[in-house]
This record gives structure tokens, C-alpha cells and sequence, in this order.
């Protein structure tokens, strides 16, 4: 089992990535008064079949071949439905995969949300092929950063630049600062 749900968020996003995706939307969405984590990957990815979608929850299935087993997303969904939530999978071929898991926000067994800050940080650096757009709300605030607005005014500089990387970093956290006022859940 991972140990906080941005690691879980990671694991699905490699996943798009090696889908090949060329968008990756990631959206965390925390409400207090509805006492709901709402966690959304999309992908433009090849997507997959119905009988896959149906197999992608069982540990012992997996698309790769340098391994026989696949825990990332059945980690996911157990951790979604152990916290009082939901987990769900929409894919079709040739237009992409939407990942969705709800945990209750205050249940006893949600594991941290974790430093997404530093999981999209690393997605984004990473993997300067695909764009992402990624939205966090917290109790009504909210912001968005989308790669492909970056990469227009960057004209051609890479993210893995370490002054660029640094900058999507404080970008990062010091917007989500601004949009939680450093709420830890």
C-alpha cells in the first residue's frame, strides 16, 4: 500500500504517460463542509477496452511485461473505498482513460493527500512530452496550472532547465498556499 495519496496520483499519471497520452488532467478537489477528497486523472491516452477496464483493479493483471503484477491502481481503489469513498474507471479506446476516487475527507482511515506539490513538479519536469493541466480547489478557491500556457512563453526552453524547474516548484506551492492557507489533510 502507498503511503499517501499523491503517490497514488503519480503512479496513475506514469500511467497515462506510458498510455501516450499527450494530456494528462489532474484535479484535487478538497471540501470540508461535504467532508470529500475528490481526486480526478483524465488522459487523451490509447484507453482501454471494456475487458480491460474490467481487469485493471485485480492485482494480478497488468498491461507491462516487465512484471506479472500490477498493485498501483488496486492500491488506489482499496484506498478509496476503505476511507468511506468511491473509485472508478471510464475508458474507451483511441480517446483516453478518467480515473476518479473519492475518499471521505475526515474518515479515520484516509491516508494523507501527501506533497502533491512535489508529485506534479515531477510529472511535470519529467515528462516534458506530455502537457498537463492541473487543478486544485480547496472549500470553494482554487488554481490552475497548464503546461501548455507555460511552454508558450517559454518558447522552447525545457522545464528540466533548473531555473524553470525551480520556478514550476515555488509556482506550485506557493499558489497552493494561497489556496488552502497550508491546510494539511
Amino acid at each position: 500500500m502507498m503511503t499517501e495519496i499523491s503517490l497514488n496520483v503519480l503512479d496513475v499519471a506514469e500511467n497515462s504517460t506510458r498510455a501516450g497520452a499527450s494530456l494528462v488532467q489532474i484535479t484535487i478537489a478538497a471540501d470540508t463542509v461535504a467532508d470529500q477528497l475528490t481526486i480526478v486523472i483524465a488522459d487523451n491516452g490509447c484507453g482501454m477496452t471494456p475487458e480491460q477496464v474490467a481487469q485493471v483493479t485485480d492485482p494480478f493483471f497488468t498491461s507491462r511485461t516487465t512484471r506479472k503484477v500490477g498493485l498501483g491502481v488496486p492500491f488506489f481503489k482499496y484506498a478509496a473505498e476503505a476511507a468511506g469513498g468511491s473509485f472508478s474507471i471510464e475508458s474507451e479506446p483511441g480517446v483516453g482513460t478518467t480515473v476518479t476516487a473519492v475518499f471521505g475527507l475526515s474518515h479515520i482511515d484516509r491516508m494523507p493527500l501527501g506533497d502533491i506539490t512535489s508529485t506534479i513538479h515531477t510529472l511535470i519536469v519529467y515528462h516534458p512530452e506530455t502537457d498537463f493541466l492541473y487543478r486544485y480547489h480547496y472549500n470553494g478557491r482554487s488554481f490552475t496550472l497548464d503546461t501548455r500556457e507555460f511552454k508558450e512563453v517559454l518558447e522552447g526552453v525545457p522545464f528540466d532547465t533548473p531555473e524553470i524547474s525551480a520556478y514550476i516548484l515555488d509556482y506550485l506551492a506557493e499558489n497552493k498556499l494561497e489556496t488552502d492557507g497550508g491546510a494539511v489533510y
